[in-house]
């Protein structure tokens, strides 16, 4: 079972190192932000992993923290992107 959990948890690392590619050579900023935002899911899920490898649930907090701080900037940029200022 562990080398299951192994697997994926390379496999997660792999991906993040495809979006960060597509972050640094992303034609658009709407290519960027989406590559930062699957690289924030694809924590979360290495997070999850760490977890139930080692045991200790308090890392999934960590992982919450990281989804929800995600999901502001994510709404921050798009704000940002349709040419509203940022206090409406």
């Amino acid at each position: 079972m562990s080398t299951a959990y192994n697997i994926f948890l390379y496999l997660l690392i792999a991906m993040c190192f495809m979006c960060l590619y597509r972050v640094i050579k992303g034609p658009t900023i709407a290519d960027r932000m989406v590559g930062i935002d699957i690289m924030g899911i694809l924590v979360v899920g290495i997070t999850a992993i760490i977890a139930v490898k080692t045991g200790q649930m308090f890392v999934l907090d960590i992982g919450i923290a990281w989804i929800i701080l995600s999901f502001i900037a994510t709404l921050t940029l798009a704000k940002y992107l349709g040419r509203n200022k940022l206090n409406e």
